[in-house]
């Protein structure tokens, strides 16, 4: 199948009132997982390279970016691809040679003018380049000149006004904001404040897109759906599932000279953490909003 393009898979996520899910993608395992997770439950799925991640690939994008679009083009659903949390803008001119079709442009931890100025300015090399651009607002009020708290800190929480401001001045395509009451961020306890996510939606004209989306239980990832979030990314809950699986595979029996037992455990695990996640936010608009924690 083709590759996708984010901004059509976002756009038709919106219009039928539910969400798509974006998986940070760290090896070849991940990729394949992901792919095959989304196929069982017949969903679209997003699959996400952060400028962490390109990192651990010796500073390479173009390797991983290449494995992922052709398991994509062998997959039987639509497959779009991410360049996520980018802070080096320098990064970006290898995401149009790449098949990337969106960006997510992370300034967030700036003060409010050089968060605007620097993600301006990625925004419009991107919209230069046929390429979607999402951006991050939390908290945009930083103490004695010091830069905002981080958008997934506990207790962080997104303007509605800051954020319809924000997005004039930079024109991004989406917005991810900061929604989520946490406890620790423990599997299955984070909340989403339904009301803020309400009042977001009803200021913002851009798909909102919520981030450390692992540690929501399904019932709140159907309410963040139905709230007005268009693209929920994971990743935490695919590599827990990864390494619990190797360390399962590895206590069990003598380590030996071949990974590949305990990889296609770990593969296995992530395809099901993954049909799982994508199932959960399938749900159409009109059940997700009276859907209680």
């Amino acid at each position: 199948m083709p590759l996708a393009a984010t901004s059509d898979l976002i756009d038709r996520a919106a219009s039928s009132g539910t969400a798509v899910a974006a998986v940070n993608v760290i090896t070849l395992e991940h990729i394949e997982a992901v792919v095959s997770g989304a196929e069982a439950a017949s969903r679209p799925v997003i699959l996400q390279i952060s400028e962490g991640t390109v990192k651990y690939r010796l500073g390479r994008l173009a390797p991983l970016a290449a494995a992922a679009v052709a398991v994509a083009r062998a997959a039987r659903v639509e497959v779009a691809l991410h360049l996520d949390h980018v802070r080096n803008l320098d990064l970006l001119p290898a995401a149009a040679d790449c098949g990337i079709s969106s960006v997510m442009i992370d300034a967030a931890h700036l003060p409010y003018d050089q968060n605007v100025a620097a993600t301006r300015r990625a925004a419009d090399w991107a919209h230069a380049h046929g390429i979607w651009a999402e951006a991050e607002l939390g908290e945009v009020s930083g103490k004695d000149g010091q830069g905002p708290p981080d958008a997934h800190a506990p207790g962080a929480r997104t303007d509605p006004a800051q954020a319809a401001r924000y997005i004039e001045d930079t024109e991004i395509d989406a917005l991810a904001v900061a929604v989520v009451s946490t406890h620790a961020m423990t599997p299955g306890t984070g909340t989403i404040d339904r009301d803020l996510l309400g009042r977001l939606r009803d200021s913002v004209r851009v798909p909102l897109v919520l981030h450390g989306s692992s540690g929501l239980p399904d019932s709140e990832l159907l309410a963040a759906a139905a709230g007005g979030i268009t693209k929920i990314n994971f990743g935490t809950a695919l590599n827990i599932a990864m390494t619990q699986a190797i360390c399962t595979r590895l206590s069990n029996e003598p380590p030996g000279g071949d990974p590949r037992g305990y990889l296609s455990d770990a593969r296995t695990a992530m395809t099901v953490a993954t049909t799982r996640l994508l199932s959960a936010i399938a749900a159409p608009v009109d059940t997700l909003w009276s859907v209680t924690p």
